[in-house]
């Protein structure tokens, strides 16, 4: 059992996680290494039954509580038990992200019971950078994509002129074959595509030349994207109907597009709010003054009091990013800092020094006050 990692660690929880810790975590990791979609990684099948197995045992009290005392050798010696604990909320999970048992434990997407049904294509992903101020305002992208469409040539049948098909001898025209597996708990038996029609349930006698048979074939294509004001960096978008065209005359899927946002020099966001820093002069804190202060629609005056202090922050209101989807706006934030002047000559720095020795104790509450606690913490450690 020195080979299996720690089923806490599959999933990226700690020993104290809730149901609700095990079964979000389990939805994460399953979207992210189902097969069905990573096909071309041979990994991820063997993440996804890893990640399973944690959840199954994990998510049954019983089985926890034996892996907790015993580990990997306590289920192994008949702490499993001879029930599927909690296999169906497994199926449940997979049922609300796939549609079904989706090639659990290998095999693939469950094929259809009727071969020559309608069958949906599947959804394919990409992605795409904009700037910042694109995201701001919304824009359309330009993005190339990869997915499959039915073959110009034979329309989607497969089939060279009038060749047609017969019906595949292994599966029986079903599409399917039953295949059984061993498994942590229990022999699993299942349907997987036929390995013989690629779960079609018929072998065509004369394959198209330019899909093979397939009745598809992979194209590269450019289409714009319509990215919405207001989008985040790491969001996705979905463009129905762009993913891989349906096998039988099915629907297609849809396009999922990843953003990423590039940095801004100036601007950083936070959820809808924009948060700037500016700085300001020695005198223009001491005096007030009005300052030029950019914002993502343009340049704005506003006007900073007497006295204002480094790390002042005021607010624009509606100032912010566009709300997805609404028509209001997060606030702009605003921190100031000022800068002490470097670089004086002498009488810029004697006038400075006139300019100090005019200054009373008033004109410096903070500095009073802390040498006035300071005082009498000395005081009280000295008695």
């Amino acid at each position: 059992m020195a080979d299996k990692r720690d089923y806490y660690e599959v999933l990226g929880v700690s020993r104290s996680a809730t149901d609700d810790d095990l079964k979000k975590a389990y939805r994460q990791l399953a979207r992210q290494y189902h097969p069905d979609l990573h096909p071309d990684d041979p990994t991820a099948e063997e993440k996804f039954k890893e990640i399973t197995e944690a959840y199954e045992v994990l998510s049954n009290s019983e089985k926890r509580q034996i892996y907790d005392q015993y580990g990997h050798d306590g289920l192994e010696n008949g702490g499993m038990g001879s029930g599927m604990g909690g296999f169906s909320d497994v199926s449940d999970i997979l049922e609300s992200l796939f549609g079904g048992m989706g090639g659990m434990f290998g095999g693939g997407r469950m094929a259809s019971a009727n071969a020559s049904a309608p069958r949906q294509g599947k959804d394919i992903q990409t992605s795409t950078t904009i700037e910042f101020m694109d995201a701001c305002n919304g824009k359309s992208q330009n993005v190339q994509i990869q997915r499959m469409e039915t073959c110009p040539d034979c329309h989607g049948s497969g089939s060279a002129g009038d060749g047609g098909s017969e019906i595949c001898p292994d599966c029986q025209g079903r599409g399917t074959v039953k295949a059984t597996q061993r498994t942590p708990f229990g022999i699993i038996s299942s349907s997987k595509p036929c390995p013989h029609c690629g779960g079609k349930g018929k072998i065509i006698k004369s394959p198209c030349q330019k899909c093979r048979g397939a009745g598809r074939v992979r194209v590269s294509k450019n289409i714009s994207v319509d990215i919405p004001a207001g989008i985040d960096d790491g969001q996705m978008i979905r463009v129905s109907g762009m993913g891989d065209s349906g096998v039988n005359g099915g629907p297609s899927g849809n396009l999922l597009v990843a953003v990423n946002v590039k940095a801004h020099p100036v601007f950083q966001r936070e959820d809808y709010d924009i948060h700037c820093d500016i700085p300001i002069t020695y005198a223009q804190a001491v005096l007030g003054d009005e300052i030029v202060v950019p914002t993502i629609d343009g340049n704005v005056k506003y006007r900073i009091s007497e006295g204002t202090q480094t790390g002042t922050v005021f607010r624009l209101r509606g100032k912010g990013v566009k709300k997805l989807q609404r028509a209001d706006r997060g606030d702009q934030y605003v921190k100031v800092y000022v800068e002490v002047p470097k670089g004086l000559n002498k009488k810029q720095k004697d006038m400075l020094q006139q300019f100090e020795a005019s200054l009373e104790t008033k004109n410096y509450a903070k500095r009073d006050s802390f040498f006035k606690k300071l005082k009498d913490l000395i005081g009280k450690d000295n008695k």
